[in-house]
């Protein structure tokens, strides 16, 4: 194991070195600006690694960037309140010897011994899914930089063993919590430096990071953020092709096959027990097949979404459709009382655990809870009325939809949660989550209200001159040819403007079109842009984001083609 951590390590330090940007800074992925955060941790890594006097120039401009940020005054200023991650990237500073353990906060890892159910009520400094860094990290800070008091150095010690075995009931098989590496290089990270290497959840820890290593391509010497979105990448394709029937049919064999495979899957991802990590109750989905998946509200309305199109093609009535038909049924109505009981008192819908306001990756999401309404739209006229559940269904729906008219922006748009565009103020993506709210408008019928035609003319006002959205000056600096425009936003807002006939968004659609059209012929379609963010405005990109989106726009201008003669691209 050692022969290959360092071969690992050597491959890594080669891949930072690459990557490190003209300012001196690195940011999350390749294609992004220069962050206090990245760069910290990348100075942390070159010290840690003894290998200073090999990257003395990288570390340099690094040092002069991250002095030009702000420093360690600039990283707070960064998270604000939020301890989730800039507490361990201080700890990571300070295990490298770069910060003094005083600038590193203490976060009360005693607090993982207290039942879950009240872990809202009592207000840690993290995120909901980050209590194995709050345990980890915390044990560290208090080892190695005990407090003063006798007293609490007595108390806190008695915490330290029962902490862990929470630390250690929330392992998943594959040793990845969450299945993202970050979180769990902290956790690993903390354990090995306070003489716990050999315990289980160290071990595991490293062997799920060997395993997430990247040894092909440009790729050589990466990790990715988290090991895959294998199910939320499943159920927005099935949607995105399910746009135009002929996509989605089940009249030749081999794509009966293939379709009867793939709900098999999405029916086996289900989370069918009380999940170890957040407590949730069986019937929600997560965004990978793998163990390290936690059910959540933006993938379990995926699920529910791609099941209904299933659904509509188990008609048939023989054996095998009526059985299938069922175990969809099944799954769905499972699914939608798992969502109706996260619904958060302000009537939004949260990412993971329902009560948990305190921090901004925690709070209900207009795009979270626009993705909700869809389904339970979806779903409303096929569940049963067991337990008064339509009823339920239909009040989420309305006080789902009076969230997301108290939570329009006064310009007009929505801002989502875990979506973002590095050139827009404060990092967020207004085009991505106004696209995403005005769906659920559009699958209500509710087009024609105030707030749905406020956000449209918002959608056009800000349609770039090539005919896309979204985007700036970086898509530009990464590939010219693409403008300022990105693949991903102008997909979905052109998707939105097909469905609202006022000729002011039909004119907009059309230029939309184009704009993907051309992209497509120019081979750009596959042209990935981050606009992703993970916990704490952690950068990333999906290669099938552009292609998926992009099809499920295009499949509808298609079908409204074919369905309106007048309808011109």
């Amino acid at each position: 194991m050692a022969k290959q951590i360092g071969t690992q390590v050597d491959a890594g330090l080669a891949w930072l070195k690459l990557q490190q940007n003209e300012d001196g800074g690195w940011g999350d992925t390749g294609l992004n600006y220069s962050n206090i955060s990245t760069s910290m941790l990348v100075v942390a890594a070159l010290h840690a690694s003894n290998r200073r006097v090999e990257f003395k120039d990288s570390i340099e401009q690094a040092e002069s960037y991250i002095e030009s940020e702000g420093g360690i005054a600039g990283l707070r200023r960064r998270y604000g309140k939020d301890k989730t991650f800039a507490v361990p990237i201080l700890a990571n500073c300070a295990l490298a010897g770069l910060v003094p353990w005083k600038e590193v906060a203490t976060l009360p890892f005693f607090a993982a011994c207290v039942p879950r159910r009240f872990y809202s009520l009592i207000q840690l400094p993290v995120v909901s899914y980050a209590v194995p860094a709050l345990v980890a990290i915390g044990q560290a800070k208090f080892i190695l930089d005990p407090p003063r008091n006798p007293i609490s150095r007595t108390v806190l010690k008695c915490f330290i063993k029962p902490s862990l075995r929470v630390l250690e009931n929330m392992l998943p098989a594959s040793g990845g919590f969450l299945e993202a590496v970050p979180l769990t290089s902290f956790v690993s990270m903390a354990l090995i430096k306070t003489d716990r290497a050999s315990h289980a959840v160290a071990q595991k820890g490293v062997q799920f990071l060997l395993n997430s290593f990247r040894s092909e391509g440009d790729k050589l010497g990466s990790w990715p953020i988290d090991t895959n979105l294998a199910t939320w990448n499943t159920t927005l394709a099935i949607n995105a092709l399910a746009n135009h029937p002929e996509s989605f049919t089940h009249e030749c064999s081999i794509n009966s096959q293939r379709w009867d495979t793939c709900v098999n899957w999405v029916l086996s991802c289900q989370n069918q027990e009380t999940h170890p990590f957040t407590g949730a109750a069986p019937g929600g989905w997560g965004w990978t097949d793998l163990s390290g998946a936690v059910p959540d509200a933006d993938d379990t309305p995926g699920a529910l979404l791609a099941l209904k199109k299933f659904s509509q093609l188990s008609t048939k009535g023989g054996d095998r459709e009526n059985t299938r038909a069922s175990e969809i049924q099944q799954a769905g109505e499972l699914g939608v009382d798992w969502l109706i009981k996260l619904q958060n008192a302000d009537k939004g819908w949260p990412t993971f655990c329902r009560g948990w306001l305190n921090l901004p990756f925690d709070r209900s999401g207009t795009d979270i809870t626009a993705h909700v309404i869809r389904s339970f739209l979806a779903w409303r006229d096929e569940i049963s009325d067991l337990k008064s559940r339509k009823t339920k269904v239909n009040r989420a729906i309305k006080t789902g939809f009076a969230y997301l008219k108290q939570h329009q922006e006064k310009d007009g748009s929505w801002l989502p949660l875990w979506f973002g565009n590095q050139d827009m103020p404060e990092d967020i993506n207004p085009f991505y989550g106004t696209a995403k709210v005005l769906l659920a408008y559009r699958d209500g019928n509710l087009l024609d209200t105030k707030e749905a035609q406020f956000g449209l003319r918002w959608l056009r006002e800000n349609q770039n001159d090539d005919g896309g959205w979204g985007g700036g000056p970086s898509t530009n600096w990464h590939n010219p040819v693409l403008g300022n425009s990105s693949v991903e936003e102008t997909a979905l807002c052109t998707e939105i403007m097909l469905d609202d006939p006022n000729p002011e968004s039909q004119n907009a659609a059309q230029n939309g079109i184009r704009w993907l059209l051309e992209a497509t012929e120019s081979n750009l379609i596959t042209e990935a842009w981050p606009i992703g963010f993970y916990f704490a405005k952690l950068w990333y990109f999906e290669k099938l984001y552009p292609l998926i989106f992009a099809t499920s726009t295009l499949n509808r201008a298609l079908r409204f083609q074919e369905d309106n003669e007048s309808y011109k691209t």
